[in-house]
C-alpha cells in the first residue's frame, strides 16, 4: 500500500492511493453496491461517473449461498463485473440495525481475503451514541482484539480496522492510537449514521477529529456511512479520504434528491434545480410519469452526479486554497451544519488543525461569514505575531483599514508622519487582525478579502486580539496634525524601512531573532524596477533570500541557510535525515519521508527549511512538503523539496 499526498489545504488532502487493482484519487467516494439489488450497476457507474473504486458487503455475500458460491468461484471483481479497487464491509451495521448477527470475526476476515477484496474490513463493535462510557469502552476493547487478531490472518489484502468509542473523545482517540500500533491499513471512523441521520453533526465533528488525533496520518481515513455531500466538504477539511454512499439508492428509493445543501422530495418541487444529465433531460412531470423501477434509477443517477460533482469541487478547492470557503459556504446552508463549525472555532481545535495547514495558499484568504476569522491559518498567523514580532519602538500609531497594500494606501500620511518622527510602530487595525505596516505584503494579510463592515462576534474577537498585540506599547490613533503634535520629534537614521521590512518578514517567517541573524554585513537590496517592491536580498555581496511575489514571503538561499544554521539551535528549522539519504541529498534530490528522523516541531507544509544530517551538518536548503508527524509516519512520498544543496 502506499499514499502519497500531491495538494493539500486545511487537514484535507489529494493523495495518490495505489491498491491491487490500481491507483484512485482522494479524496474519493465509494458507492455502495447491494448484489440482491443493483439499481446502477458497477459498470455503468465507471461509465457514467468515472467511479474508480467501489464498496459491497461481505455479510450480505456470505449469507446468499449462491452469491457466496459465485464469489468464491470468480472472485468478487468478476462478480460486480468491475475491474477496479473494491473494498467489502463486514456486517457491523447489520449487528447495530438487527441487534446481533450469526458470524465469526475471523471467519469473515477469511472470506473477504477468499474472494478476493483489496480492502477487507474487521468485524468491530458498533459504538451507539446513547452507550455508556462503560459499555463503549467494552466495545473498543473487543474491537482492538478482533483488529489483532484479523491483521494476522490478512495476508496481502489491505485491512481496513475500525475506531470505535461512542461519543467518547478520549476512547476515541486511544482507539486509534492502539489501532494504528498494529499492522493496518485503512482506517474507517464507524458507529456515526446515528447522528448524521439526527444532524448532530456537532458531535460528529469531535468524533472525527479525536480519531484523527490519534491515527498514524500516512493512512488512508474513511468515514463510514457517510453518504450525503452535505457533510464532504468538512469532513475532507478534517483529514477524512473517503466516502460511501448507500445514499445515493435509499434517498432515491424514497422519491429524494441529494443536493449539496440538503434533499428534496420529487413531489415537493416544481422544476428541477439542477443541470445534472438526468434533470437536463427530464421535467418534474416526465420523471412522474416513468415507472417506478425505472424512475428510482433515474433519481439514483441524479444522486450520484451531485455527489461525485462535490467531490470534484472539493478536490479543486484543495488545488486552489479554497477548501475553507467552500466549507463555510456549504455550512451557512444548514442550521445543524452552522452550529457544528462553532466547534472548530475553539482553541484546541485550532492548535491541532493549524500543524496541517500550508504556509501560503494560491487563492486570497475570502471572507464568507463570523466563522471566517476563526481560520487555522488566521490563527498562526496572529500566533507568529504574538511570538515572533512586535515592533521595536515603544510607540505604536494605529491607522484604520484601508485598501491594500496599505504601505501604497496610506503613503502619504506614512511619509507626513516619518518626516517627522521615524520612531515609531506602524500598525494597521485590519478586518483579518493587527497587520504591521512592514508584514503588509504578507500571506494572509495581503491576500485577504473581507467587506469593510464583517460582523459583531468577528469585531469582538479582533479587538481582543489586538488588545493582545498591542500589550506594552503605548498607542495612538492616528488622527492628522493632533497625532504628530502628540508625537512631537523624533528621528533616527538606523529606521531604513526596506531593512525593517526585510527582519520584520525574516523573524515572523523563520523565527525570532532570524533577521537580525541575516542582516549583519553590508547590505544590498535588488527591487522589481516595474513594481519597486523587493526582489533579492544580499548580504556582503552574498545572495541570502529571494522574496516571493506569489505570498511576500522569502526564499530561504544556501547563503542565508548557513546563517540561520548558525544561528538557530537544533532542531529549529531543521529537517534530520538519515546518513543513507546524504548522497541523493547532495546530488541535489528530494529528501524522501522515509528517511526523516527529526522535524522542528514549528515547521509547516511549504515551509523553508535546513536539511540537516543526524549530526546537524547542513546538507542543503528546502521547502517542506509534508509536517512533522506526517514526514515521521509516512514511508512513501516526498516529505522535503530540495532547492539549493552544498555538493
Amino acid at each position: 500500500m502506499s499514499l502519497e499526498i500531491k495538494y493539500r489545504d486545511a487537514a484535507g488532502r489529494i493523495c495518490k492511493y495505489v491498491t491491487k487493482h490500481g491507483a484512485v484519487t482522494t479524496p474519493n467516494l465509494m458507492p455502495v453496491i447491494n448484489p440482491n439489488k443493483l439499481i446502477i450497476t458497477p459498470k455503468e457507474m465507471k461509465e457514467l461517473f468515472g467511479t474508480e473504486i467501489l464498496i459491497t458487503n461481505s455479510y450480505i455475500i456470505n449469507n446468499d449461498q449462491k452469491l457466496k458460491k459465485k464469489a468464491l468461484d470468480e472472485g468478487l471483481h468478476n462478480m460486480l463485473d468491475f475491474n477496479g479497487p473494491i473494498m467489502t464491509d463486514s456486517g457491523t451495521f447489520q449487528s447495530y440495525v438487527y441487534n446481533d448477527i450469526a458470524i465469526d470475526p475471523v471467519n469473515i476476515v477469511e472470506f473477504q481475503k477468499d474472494i478476493g477484496s483489496d480492502i477487507g474490513t474487521i468485524l468491530d463493535v458498533f459504538g451507539k451514541p446513547d452507550q455508556t462510557r462503560t459499555q463503549a469502552k467494552n466495545g473498543v476493547k473487543e474491537t482492538i482484539s478482533r483488529a489483532k487478531k484479523s491483521v494476522k490472518i490478512k495476508k496481502d489484502m489491505f485491512l481496513a480496522c475500525t475506531v470505535q468509542g461512542s461519543i467518547y473523545p478520549d476512547l476515541r482517540k486511544s482507539c486509534a492510537q492502539e489501532l494504528s500500533k498494529i499492522d493496518s491499513d485503512f482506517f474507517p471512523i464507524g458507529g456515526v449514521v446515528p447522528l448524521m441521520e439526527n444532524q448532530n453533526y456537532s458531535t460528529l465533528l469531535n468524533i472525527i477529529i479525536s480519531s484523527k488525533k490519534g491515527l498514524d496520518p500516512s493512512k488512508p481515513v474513511h468515514l463510514f456511512g457517510a453518504g450525503h455531500p452535505l457533510i464532504f466538504p468538512i469532513a475532507v477539511a478534517l483529514g477524512c479520504d473517503f466516502f460511501d454512499s448507500a445514499a445515493y439508492a435509499k434517498y432515491a428509493q424514497d422519491k429524494r434528491f441529494l443536493f449539496p445543501w440538503g434533499t428534496e422530495k420529487l413531489n415537493d418541487l416544481t422544476e428541477l434545480p439542477c443541470t445534472c444529465p438526468v434533470c437536463s433531460n427530464y421535467s418534474i412531470s416526465e420523471l412522474q410519469r416513468l415507472e417506478e423501477k425505472q424512475m428510482i434509477r433515474e433519481i439514483a443517477k441524479h444522486n450520484l452526479y451531485i455527489s461525485f460533482a462535490e467531490i470534484k469541487k472539493i478536490r479543486n478547492s484543495i488545488r486552489n486554497g479554497s477548501l475553507w470557503e467552500l466549507v463555510e459556504r456549504r455550512a451557512n446552508s444548514n442550521p445543524h451544519l452552522l452550529n457544528a463549525l462553532s466547534e472548530l472555532s475553539q482553541e484546541k481545535n485550532k492548535i491541532w488543525l493549524e500543524q496541517y495547514e500550508p504556509i501560503s495558499k494560491n487563492k486570497a484568504l475570502f471572507y464568507t461569514g463570523n466563522h471566517t476569522i476563526h481560520r487555522p491559518l488566521i490563527y498562526r498567523s496572529h500566533n507568529r505575531l504574538y511570538s515572533r514580532y512586535k515592533g521595536p519602538f515603544k510607540t505604536t500609531v494605529v491607522f484604520p483599514e484601508g485598501y491594500k497594500p496599505y504601505s501604497k494606501f496610506y503613503y502619504n500620511q506614512i511619509t507626513i508622519l516619518s518626516e517627522k518622527n521615524n520612531k515609531v510602530n506602524i500598525l494597521i487595525n485590519s478586518n483579518i487582525g493587527p497587520v504591521p505596516l512592514e508584514l503588509d505584503e504578507t500571506y494572509p494579510f495581503a491576500q485577504s478579502i473581507f467587506p469593510e463592515k464583517t460582523d459583531d462576534e468577528t469585531e469582538k474577537y479582533l479587538k481582543k486580539i489586538l488588545k493582545k498585540y498591542i500589550k506594552g506599547k503605548n498607542l495612538i490613533n492616528w488622527n492628522g496634525k493632533k497625532t504628530l503634535d502628540k508625537l512631537g520629534s523624533a528621528k533616527s537614521k538606523q529606521n531604513n524601512f526596506d531593512r525593517l521590512r526585510i527582519s520584520a518578514i525574516s523573524d515572523f517567517q523563520f523565527g525570532k531573532g532570524a533577521g537580525k541573524a541575516l542582516l549583519k554585513g553590508e547590505l544590498d537590496i535588488v527591487k522589481s524596477k516595474k513594481t519597486r517592491k523587493i526582489r533579492n536580498v544580499k548580504i556582503d555581496k552574498k545572495h541570502i533570500l529571494s522574496m516571493r511575489a506569489s505570498d511576500g514571503f522569502f526564499s530561504l538561499k544556501l547563503e542565508g541557510g548557513k546563517i540561520l544554521h548558525k544561528h538557530f539551535k537544533s532542531p529549529k528549522l531543521r529537517v534530520i535525515v538519515e546518513d543513507d539519504a546524504i548522497p541523493f541529498i547532495k546530488d541535489g534530490k528530494s529528501v524522501f519521508a522515509k528517511f526523516v528522523k527529526g522535524c522542528d516541531p514549528d515547521l509547516r507544509p511549504y515551509d523553508e527549511c535546513l536539511i540537516v544530517s543526524e549530526n546537524d551538518t547542513l546538507l542543503a536548503i528546502g521547502r517542506c512538503i509534508l509536517n512533522r508527524s506526517e514526514m515521521l509516519s509516512f514511508n512513501y512520498g516526498v516529505a522535503v523539496k530540495t532547492k539549493d544543496y552544498i555538493p
